[in-house]
């Protein structure tokens, strides 16, 4: 550990206030110097939260390997509601299970090495397509081939409506074979009605679900 001058921990800690992660250069147990770097962050990243915030998703947290500054920095501007920092791959992973535990159903995005085992934890993994590592892709459940941001929203939107319309057209299918065979009973069912309600169901559950074609971004 280096102990740091009044000026130093100064430009530290007002890197760190920004976002960045800090890099130390020294010779000797000597500080010379240090270099602030840090990823930019999305155009899209503030649009997107809120977009999921609109989707009833309100609790939206940060993994990270950053300091904790860092972490409350990034979080603040995106929207983040909460940030979880100092990660090693592991602890991400850890995180996630009791986020799990807390909370039910995760879903967890990334693009690295060091966040495959969280992905692979989560009940759903998103990976980063372009920009992310073989083992993020290999491990997630969905990757975003564009590495658009945006689409993170959209794609959960377009899950929920083809689930509502596969249960639609499961109840549909059911309820027609369901008529069908009650006009067994009284001897009414025909040859022609079977073909029907055959037919019917068929372009009935085919329509219903091609209304997904209409989901817009």
């Amino acid at each position: 550990m280096f102990d740091l001058n009044s000026e130093q921990q100064t430009a530290v800690n007002e890197a760190r206030q920004s976002g960045h992660t800090v890099i130390l250069m020294s010779e000797n147990d000597r500080v010379l110097g240090l270099v602030s770097i840090a990823d930019a962050i999305r155009p899209m990243a503030q649009s997107m939260i809120a977009k999921l915030n609109k989707l009833n998703i309100n609790r939206t947290v940060l993994l990270t390997g950053d300091h904790e500054v860092t972490a409350k920095s990034i979080s603040h501007q995106v929207g983040i509601k909460q940030y979880l920092s100092q990660l090693l791959p592991k602890d991400k992973q850890m995180k996630v299970k009791e986020l799990q535990e807390q909370h039910g159903q995760i879903a967890m995005v990334g693009d690295g090495v060091n966040d495959a085992p969280a992905l692979a934890t989560a009940n759903v993994g998103i990976a980063m397509g372009s920009a992310g590592t073989d083992t993020a892709l290999e491990t997630a459940d969905i990757a975003l081939m564009g590495d658009d941001l945006s689409k993170l929203p959209y794609t959960m939107k377009l899950s929920r409506k083809a689930l509502n319309i596969i249960k639609q057209n499961i109840v549909f299918a059911l309820t027609t074979k369901a008529l069908t065979l009650l006009l067994v009973i009284p001897g009414w069912l025909t040859l022609w009605i079977a073909i029907l309600a055959d037919m019917g169901a068929t372009l009935l559950v085919t329509l219903n679900a091609l209304r997904l074609l209409k989901l817009k971004d």
